[in-house]
């Protein structure tokens, strides 16, 4: 049950087809700001996280 030589020639025609029109570059350009855009939204939520047990504990001292 593999893949015969004419499904391997089919897969190989459509993967030339997209990067020939730049479909793959640009999906992933836009895949790789998609997780820079989620990295930064984590890392400000940790931020926020941090800030928020600061005041906490100020809170707390006083």
């Amino acid at each position: 049950m593999g893949i015969s030589f004419f499904q391997l020639l089919v897969i190989l025609l459509i993967v030339l087809v997209l990067f020939g029109r730049g479909k793959l570059p640009a999906l992933a350009e836009d895949i790789g700001k998609s997780v820079k855009a989620f990295r930064k939204g984590i890392e400000d939520a940790d931020k926020d996280d941090k800030k928020a047990v600061e005041n906490k504990s100020e809170d707390k001292e006083k």
